[in-house]
């Protein structure tokens, strides 16, 4: 049996993110991700000024900047019935925003790793306490056993880590999500701006990457029932056209002339935010980040950037119990269950946060009733009078 001293479950943003901080820190750690391909679903995020303050200390902020613009407001619109009923200009954060291709960010993360920490088409089935250690081991779909002393999971919204955590299930928000990028050769023209339009049961989004590549979204409130039955990318393309087709030429033409092969259809999930209050993550040496832990809808734009946030306080924090000799310098258990537990509480107030603001905006969003409209909006107001006050966080240093 392979023994490791730290083990990470998930190739995505926040296992990556983390593997980065810990080596930053001088401590070793390995990744293992179920694909063969590094992961590249979700095609673009916005990163707000948190997330820049994350991937600062994560040594590849400035390399991400060089293929991404500078966002310098938001604008919402909201069409009912084919009339414009309201719009609003406004900072999109206190600070930096920017679109960046997910793939952008996986390779920075990844490149900037000791060679071998990524282990490609390495999938785990399950996970269980050694009876001697209490230390976890994981098997693996090829039948390899792999004992650590931290476990890590960012497996995602359907985490084995997390339900060895004993975490619920994550929720079906009941909306479909589709994303893609557009390139337009001669440039775009689009002001650096991130726009976003709510008509009826459609909720559409254009964030500009560079002059001359668009990424946008489009989020389906009520999904025909077909829906679930895409079998390729031109199905996804012919439904995502057919829901904008009361937007104006400019936005149809957008998704029509989209890079088909960049076009991702998801099903929108979350953890509610009082799982995120009362959930305990942490069993012996065992915990989670990213989505395992936070799951949120794309309503705020914090899932990365949190995932991001994840890692830099999860390095910091093992770092100040193991110390500079890293795994070498532990004599029990406890010292890592406190790294964790300090983590997680330096964690918890932040996501909780981060998840309900993002729960009530979805779910205003998607309210058709005046009255639970007007209470959602009461409840936004009282809680959260800053709206891009989540903007404001720093993670802190390494």
């Amino acid at each position: 049996m392979e023994e490791l001293d730290i083990l990470i479950v998930g190739g995505g943003i926040a296992g990556l993110a983390t593997s980065l901080a810990l080596h930053r820190k001088g401590i070793k750690s390995i990744v293992l991700e179920r694909s063969e391909f590094v992961r590249s679903e979700g095609a673009a995020f916005g990163i707000q000024t948190n997330g820049w303050l994350a991937l600062q200390q994560l040594g590849v902020a400035d390399k991400l900047r060089l293929k991404s613009l500078p966002i310098h407001q938001i604008r919402d619109v909201m069409i009912e019935k084919g009339i414009k009923q309201r719009e609003s200009v406004g900072p999109a954060s206190h600070g930096e925003v920017r679109g960046v291709i997910r793939n952008d960010m996986v390779r920075a993360l990844a490149h900037a790793l000791p060679i071998g920490t990524l282990r490609l088409g390495s999938q785990i089935v399950s996970v269980k306490l050694d009876e001697a250690t209490s230390f976890p081991t994981v098997h693996l779909k090829n039948g390899q056993d792999i004992k650590a002393k931290v476990l890590i999971g960012c497996d995602g919204s359907n985490s084995i880590i997390s339900k060895f955590l004993g975490l619920n299930p994550t929720k079906a928000l009941g909306s479909r999500a589709v994303r893609g990028f557009t390139n337009y050769p001669n440039g775009h023209g689009f002001q650096q701006e991130f726009v976003r339009i709510k008509m009826d049961n459609v909720v559409s989004g254009r964030l500009p990457i560079t002059h001359n590549l668009v990424f946008w979204f489009v989020v389906i409130l009520k999904c025909p029932q077909d829906s679930t039955n895409l079998k390729n990318q031109e199905d996804v393309a012919r439904l995502t056209l057919a829901s904008v087709c009361e937007f104006s030429e400019e936005w149809k033409e957008m998704v029509k002339k989209c890079d088909i092969d960049s076009l991702y259809i998801s099903c929108l999930r979350y953890r509610s935010p009082w799982d995120v209050m009362s959930s305990k993550f942490r069993r012996g040496t065992v915990t989670v980040a990213g989505d395992s832990m936070h799951l949120m809808g794309p309503f705020i734009g914090q899932g990365c950037s949190a995932a991001l946030e994840d890692g830099v306080v999860l390095a910091r924090c093992l770092w100040s119990k193991l110390g500079q000799y890293g795994m070498n310098n532990v004599s029990s258990r406890k010292q890592i269950e406190e790294a964790i537990d300090e983590y997680v509480r330096e964690r918890r107030g932040r996501v909780v946060g981060l998840s309900t603001q993002t729960y009530l905006t979805g779910r205003l969003i998607e309210a058709s009733s005046p009255a639970t409209k007007l209470l959602l909006i009461i409840l936004l107001i009282i809680l959260f009078r800053d709206h891009i006050g989540h903007t404001r966080y720093d993670c802190g240093r390494l």
